[in-house]
């Protein structure tokens, strides 16, 4: 048995740093160790400063999900105050959410994932031709209608926040900017224009059909009844390179539900083992055993956690925590919140054919479908007339935490206040969920469990498999590290 080690990275169009070290056995992945190697400590920079200087800092964080660092704040600071934003300002929040992750949605597939197959060893593949002229870097037709597409879009941040990123709009009250009824009407019409994009040019087909469907075989179905659409030409090279089988990870799937306030548009909790079920914040728990930092004694609740660098650690091997729920790695991210949601198509693919490279574009396909569709609602539901924002004085103490989605999955803060400071402040990221280390246990993330089994081609230093596998779970390291 031949056996080798690579170290791959760092990755190039990956928000962030990332390496992986890989250990080959007969041309096929047997073991995987993924490294964070950036230690950016925002979680310190907070400790000791006023609680609502989190809505300034914490979005800073990253720069392509800004806005679900500040909802996350925001529902952490509302919670140590015990309000609830007015409707209106859950709408123009959603509305804000929404579009930077159909944004990013889109910068993924566009920018991010779909280029690698533009690559010279696909040559005498037949869809090629067509893949290297749509997505060429640099060259290819898709990038410009995709930023155009997006920046078409994020016009509304104009509207709802001032900018983008990094707002300060959104509050724990709610958001400090209120709409008019012409606002109302430019907003529609942005969303509108990205819905022909994505009907044109990324589906072929309306966003109601993209989001009914509801299996496997109306997958099919839909790509042999239409023509054009890159969502049609990813599903040729889906079933050529066999994508639907590749990067298995644990098929566990968390999320903690998104949109909507007490109703969300996308429910909260777990896909485990076939069975759905809710999930209790207390059972999340991070384990710093192969992660540069002290307090590797026992797991910490966020609550109990810390970001202490270890200088004299000689055996951890990033800078990124294991998080669990019930002692167990959860994989987050579209194709987790659809499945848990009961979307049928991505509940069929989670159940049948697993948390795969496939299955996860798929998910965030289908989901932005379906997300741009509730836009429409919400600015239509929007009251010029109404509340969009209630005081949220802080106390003195407080335990509160906050959780959103953000594109990548599933994020949340937790902060604890003392004589009016920032005592504590933990964050966990998507990518900290799906990019996390071995914990105490042994066991892997789901990265490093879904690289197991790749092929690595003979002569290849950067597997084009692997990075198909890693592109998949769209990372974001700089969040990840935060």
């Amino acid at each position: 048995m031949e056996e080798k080690r690579l170290i791959v990275g760092p990755f190039n169009r990956v928000e962030g740093d990332l390496e992986v070290q890989l250990e080959v056995a007969d041309g096929r992945v047997t073991a995987a160790y993924v490294n964070s190697p950036l230690f950016r400590g925002f979680e310190r920079i907070l400790e000791g400063r006023d609680p609502m200087d989190a809505l300034v800092i914490a979005p800073r964080i990253c720069g392509i999900c800004s806005v679900s660092q500040s909802h996350a704040a925001a529902r952490a600071l509302a919670a140590a105050a015990g309000v609830s934003a007015p409707p209106n300002g859950v709408l123009a929040t959603d509305l804000m959410l929404a579009a930077e992750n159909v944004g990013d949605h889109l910068t993924h597939f566009n920018v991010f994932f779909m280029p690698d197959f533009a690559r010279p060893a696909y040559a005498a593949r037949p869809w090629f031709q067509t893949v290297e002229a749509r997505f060429k870097a640099g060259r290819g037709t898709a990038l410009r209608q995709a930023v155009e597409a997006r920046s078409g879009l994020f016009h509304l941040f104009g509207i709802l926040a001032g900018k983008w990123p990094h707002t300060l709009t959104i509050q724990p009250g709610g958001v400090a900017r209120a709409l008019d009824a012409r606002d109302k009407v430019r907003i529609l019409a942005q969303v509108g224009a990205f819905r022909r994009y994505l009907e044109t040019t990324l589906f072929a087909a309306s966003l109601e059909q993209v989001a009914s469907l509801g299996s496997i075989a109306e997958l099919a179905a839909f790509r042999a009844a239409g023509r054009g659409g890159d969502f049609r030409l990813f599903l040729e090279i889906a079933e050529d390179l066999g994508l639907d089988r590749l990067g298995r990870a644990y098929d566990r799937f968390l999320s903690y539900g998104a949109y909507g306030g007490e109703t969300p548009l996308y429910r909260p909790g777990t896909l485990a083992g076939g069975m759905l079920a809710g999930f209790s914040p207390d059972d999340i728990a991070e384990d710093h055993t192969n992660a540069r930092m002290t307090g590797r004694g026992h797991r910490h609740h966020p609550f109990e956690g810390s970001t202490l660098p270890d200088p004299s650690d000689e055996t951890g091997y990033t800078w990124c925590k294991a998080p669990r729920l019930a002692g167990l790695p959860y994989e987050c991210g579209a194709l987790a919140r659809q499945a848990v949601d009961g979307q049928g198509l991505a509940r069929e693919l989670a159940l049948t054919r697993g948390g795969t490279v496939a299955s996860r574009v798929i998910g965030r396909l289908v989901e932005t479908a379906r997300t741009v569709i509730a836009m429409e609602t919400w600015v239509k539901a929007i009251d010029p007339a109404g509340d969009w924002y209630c005081r949220a004085p802080l106390p003195d103490r407080a335990r509160a935490f906050g959780l959103t989605e953000a594109a990548r999955g599933a994020l949340g803060h937790w902060l604890t206040i003392d004589e009016g400071r920032i005592a504590a402040y933990q964050i966990i990221a998507p990518t900290t969920w799906n990019f996390s280390p071995r914990d105490s246990d042994g066991v892997p993330g789901p990265l490093e469990a879904a690289l197991v089994g790749t092929p690595v081609e003979p002569g290849e230093r950067v597997p084009l498999a692997v990075q198909h596998v890693v592109r998949s779970f769209d990372p974001c390291m700089v969040c990840t590290v935060h």
